[in-house]
């Protein structure tokens, strides 16, 4: 089974422009993360794919692979298809560039869900993360996500689920952590879907999987994250980095070479 990493880098966000050229310690965000997701060694190969040659130039000439996308794209998703669609890959793994904390643990637990006869059911999978800080379930920013027994993925939403009706029961939240592993099909799929219902009023493009009966299988992740959504959450990703990220350790890995796709 071939599996590769794609890392979406957007230039201009919405919230916090030019975010994934923040410096982070040492390097840039954006390069944080590339290194650390290769260090893996989890993946055949490994690419940041963008919209622009900013962030292409600071991949490459740093040593690493970076495709420009050709077209526009609203969700990260759309921008891997495009450039996957003439790869011989059969899983992709989608790491969000503005999550630079990579674990190996955790990827390799989400590839696993491939693996054997019950893998084959999967299309779609990604990360959730138990909440410790229940006065962060209200907050917007976070995605939630409810799942049944079997990990399989219910509904998405920035609003809390499950709504705690029963005030004697203390529900289980777990929040969406935005990273994906896709079978080569299934996201291709996702592209020549229009966007859901859902996915327009949540911004969310993973509830387009839902809104045409995929299911996302869930894996539950202990490590802890940051997500740089906003300019505050650079500074909280800084003192992580400095006290308590270390990054994994790859002894296999050798010089990465520059590699521009068209």
């Amino acid at each position: 089974m071939k599996k590769i990493a794609m890392i979406p880098a957007r230039y201009a966000a919405t919230r916090f422009p030019f975010k994934l050229m923040q410096p982070l310690g040492e390097k840039t965000v954006i390069r944080q993360t590339y290194d650390n997701t290769v260090a893996t060694g989890l993946f055949d190969d490994v690419f940041v794919v963008t919209d622009h040659a900013i962030i292409f130039n600071e991949i490459v000439s740093n040593g690493g692979k970076a495709i420009m996308s050709i077209r526009e794209h609203e969700s990260g998703s759309d921008r891997i298809a495009e450039a996957v669609e003439n790869m011989e890959v059969d899983v992709v793994l989608n790491v969000q560039g503005d999550e630079p904390f990579v674990q190996k643990e955790p990827l390799q637990k989400l590839l696993e869900v491939f693996e054997g006869e019950e893998g084959k059911q999967v299309q779609v999978a990604s990360l959730m993360k138990k909440f410790t800080d229940l006065s962060l379930v209200a907050d917007p920013n976070y995605v939630k996500v409810l799942v049944n027994n079997q990990n399989w993925s219910l509904l998405f939403s920035r609003s809390v689920i499950p709504y705690q009706r029963d005030t004697a029961i203390t529900p289980n939240y777990y929040e969406h952590i935005g990273v994906y592993a896709f079978r080569k099909g299934a996201l291709l799929g996702f592209t020549k879907w229009p966007v859901s219902p859902l996915e327009a009023v949540e911004k969310l493009e993973q509830l387009r999987y839902l809104d045409n009966g995929i299911q996302l299988k869930m894996v539950e992740t202990f490590e802890a994250t940051v997500k740089i959504d906003v300019p505050e959450d650079l500074e909280k990703a800084q003192k992580y980095l400095e006290n308590n990220y270390k990054a994994p350790l790859n002894p296999q890995r050798g010089t990465l070479q520059a590699s521009r796709i068209e």
